[in-house]
C-alpha cells in the first residue's frame, strides 16, 4: 500500500468502523462487569442520550434493541463499503491507525491547553485542565473515558458534524464554509454538553474554552482522518488523563 492509499484508507467506513468496534465492545463489556455500587449510576452522557429513546420505549429490552441496531447498521455500512471497493482488508492499515491515535492522544491535551492559554491571555496552564472526573474510583473513570471515545465521537462527530455538513451542502453552501461552520458549531455544543446534568462540571471560562477547542480539533480529526481514529484518540487521551492526572 502506497502512502497515498494509506492516507485515504482510514476514512473508509470498512476500516473506520471496524477499528472503532473493539472500543465499543470494551466499554460495554467493562460497564457490564463493573459492579452497580462501583459504577454508582455513572455512564457516559452521550451514550445515555443515544440510548434514552430505546430505553424509553422498551426498558432493559430497549438497550438490547439499541445494541442490535447499532451493530446491525454498522455491519451493513461496512459490508456495503467492502462490496463497493473490493479487495481484502489490509492489517497494516489498522496498525497505522493505532499508531496515529497514540501519537495524537499523546500531544492532544498539551496542544489544546497551549491554544487555550494563548486565547485566554493571562490564564495559567493549570487553570484550564479539568480534574479527572472528581473523586470517582479509577475503574469508573476508565470506563467513562472509554465511553467518551466511542459515544461522544458517535454523537458529536458522526451524527452532528455529518448532519450539519449534509444540511449545509443541501443549502448549497461552499464545501469549505460548510466544514468550517460545522466544526465550530459542533465544538461549542460539545463543550456545553459537559456542563449539563447531575454529573456536569462547574462552568468556567477556561474549562469551557478548553473543551470547545478540544471539540474543534476532534471534529477536524474526524473530517480529516475518520471516525475510528477520532474515537481512539479521544478514548486514549481520556484514559491517559485518568491514569496520570490523579
Amino acid at each position: 500500500m502506497t502512502p497515498r492509499e494509506y492516507f485515504s484508507a482510514p476514512r473508509e467506513p470498512r476500516y473506520s468502523l471496524l477499528f472503532a468496534l473493539p472500543l465499543l465492545l470494551l466499554y460495554e463489556g467493562l460497564s457490564a462487569l463493573l459492579s452497580r455500587s462501583a459504577l454508582g449510576g455513572v455512564r457516559n452522557g452521550a451514550g445515555v442520550l443515544l440510548k434514552s429513546l430505546f430505553v424509553g420505549l422498551g426498558g432493559h429490552a430497549g438497550l438490547a434493541v439499541f445494541g442490535v441496531v447499532l451493530l446491525g447498521v454498522g455491519s451493513w455500512i461496512v459490508w456495503r463499503d467492502q462490496r463497493a471497493r473490493g479487495g481484502r482488508l489490509d492489517p497494516q492499515v489498522f496498525l497505522g491507525m493505532l499508531g496515529e491515535s497514540i501519537v495524537y492522544a499523546a500531544v492532544f491535551g498539551q496542544v489544546v491547553a497551549v491554544l487555550t492559554t494563548t486565547l485566554l491571555r493571562g490564564v495559567p496552564l493549570a487553570a484550564v485542565i479539568q480534574e479527572p472526573l472528581g473523586s470517582l474510583p479509577l475503574g469508573t473513570q476508565l470506563v467513562v473515558s472509554l465511553g467518551a471515545g466511542i459515544y461522544e465521537e458517535l454523537l458529536f462527530r458522526v451524527l452532528l458534524v455529518s448532519g450539519l455538513l449534509w444540511l449545509f451542502m443541501r443549502m448549497r453552501w461552499r464545501r469549505r464554509a460548510a466544514v468550517a461552520v460545522a466544526l465550530v458549531v459542533s465544538a461549542l455544543i460539545f463543550s456545553v454538553f459537559h456542563y449539563v446534568g447531575p454529573y456536569g462540571d462547574p462552568l468556567t471560562a477556561p474549562s469551557f474554552t478548553f473543551r470547545a477547542i478540544a471539540g474543534l480539533l476532534l471534529s477536524g480529526l474526524y473530517v480529516a482522518r475518520g471516525f475510528g481514529i477520532a474515537a481512539w484518540t479521544h478514548a486514549l487521551y481520556d484514559v491517559g488523563f485518568a491514569l496520570f492526572a490523579r
